[in-house]
């Protein structure tokens, strides 16, 4: 019997093999969603298309050790399987903790386990850290390539932190047009500090705002990557006509607004997910909804107000052709994501390719022989 190895990938050597180009990484995404609009993946729960399973911790722990509830403290292991030449199985595991930062480590560590979906054997595991930035700030450069006016000049980004850099970097891959970048964040050594890093990085103007609404009003792009624990709140007059508005935050948009756009999901069938986690909440459907990054849509959906969700259109439906996304440059388009584990198993899958073809990484072996009692 063959015995069983798998490539390990720390950090720095996924670098080397190419983990933070947001170009290749935004073509990787667009074939991930032709499969998802395809079927040909399946990921996590009954329904196939459950985001993931988290550990959520007590508010008052009654045994000693036992973390307590906090601000964005959870564990959660994200499951899936994507099929055309991927075809491979996954989870991200992960922990995230606000109070990292203060000890000098991410907010959220990542790891990522590959497997061979047929011998179950695993391929390669490795940091998913920076997988995971990354593939979320380059479904905004989908978004962008298939939604978003050819013509944007502005890209306006609300929220500084490491998705909001990301997010950047993805969109700028598919704006080829731009040549400014508004800037809004609470924090303004961070608003500076992301300034500096659009200027040197995409030789681009920027510009600083003092509120979220003049940023807002400034983007023909508009990312919001802020905070769950602190949304945007952004209102139907500060969106102008071809805007393109897409969600990798928590936001809360008027009524008005979202009955006025065109409305393009990464994944409808996840949202339902959501939806239907959302009416089993033991803190009641509203809560759940404030929390949840489409929850002001699903609002929506839920009093009759738009199609239900079986009716909303995927990203995937649009590069598939299946689907019409912009109709007319004065079309404004929300483009609402909600991240999905088929993004880290193709982005993770991808690097490894790379890292195998260029030599490196290091095998390790789980068993010369398996052991049978």
């Amino acid at each position: 019997m063959a015995k069983t190895q798998f490539l390990y990938l720390d950090q720095p050597t996924m670098v080397k093999a190419g983990v933070a180009d947001s170009a290749h990484c935004v073509e990787v995404l667009d074939e991930m969603f032709k499969l998802v609009s395809a079927g040909d993946y399946i990921m996590g729960g009954q329904s196939g298309n459950e985001h993931g399973v988290r550990i959520n911790f007590p508010d008052h722990p009654q045994f000693p050790g036992m973390p307590a509830n906090g601000p964005d403290r959870r564990f959660m292991a994200m499951v899936a399987y994507l099929g055309g030449r991927f075809h491979a199985a996954g989870v991200k595991w992960y922990g995230s903790n606000v109070a990292n930062p203060a000890r000098g480590l991410p907010r959220s560590i990542h790891m990522i386990i590959l497997n061979d979906p047929d011998t179950c054997e695993p391929i390669a595991i490795m940091d998913g850290t920076i997988i995971s930035s990354m593939r979320t700030g380059c479904v905004p450069g989908v978004g962008v390539k298939y939604l978003a006016n050819p013509d944007a000049k502005t890209v306006s980004c609300i929220g500084t932190g490491p998705i909001g850099r990301s997010c950047l970097s993805g969109i700028m891959v598919e704006a080829k047009k731009v040549d400014t970048v508004s800037i809004f964040d609470i924090n303004p050594d961070n608003a500076a500090k992301f300034a500096e890093m659009a200027e040197k990085e995409f030789k681009v103007k920027t510009v600083i705002c003092e509120t979220a609404e003049e940023c807002v009003r400034a983007g023909d792009i508009i990312s919001v990557a802020a905070s769950r624990l602190r949304p945007v709140i952004v209102k139907d007059e500060w969106l102008k006509a071809g805007s393109t508005l897409i969600l990798t935050g928590n936001c809360r948009m008027d009524a008005s607004y979202v009955l006025s756009s065109k409305i393009v999901f990464d994944n409808p069938k996840m949202h339902k997910q959501y939806m239907e986690d959302a009416h089993r909440s033991p803190k009641g459907v509203q809560a759940a909804y404030d929390y949840l990054m489409g929850g002001d849509i699903y609002r929506l959906i839920d009093a009759g107000k738009l199609p239900p969700m079986e009716q909303q259109i995927g990203l995937g439906d649009i590069a598939l052709g299946k689907a019409v996304g912009r109709t007319s440059p004065e079309d404004r388009v929300v483009f609402q994501t909600g991240g999905m584990p088929v993004e880290d198993v193709a982005w993770a899958y991808e690097t490894y390719v790379q890292a195998k073809a260029k030599g490196l990484g290091q095998w390790l072996t789980l068993w010369d022989e398996p052991y049978a009692k």
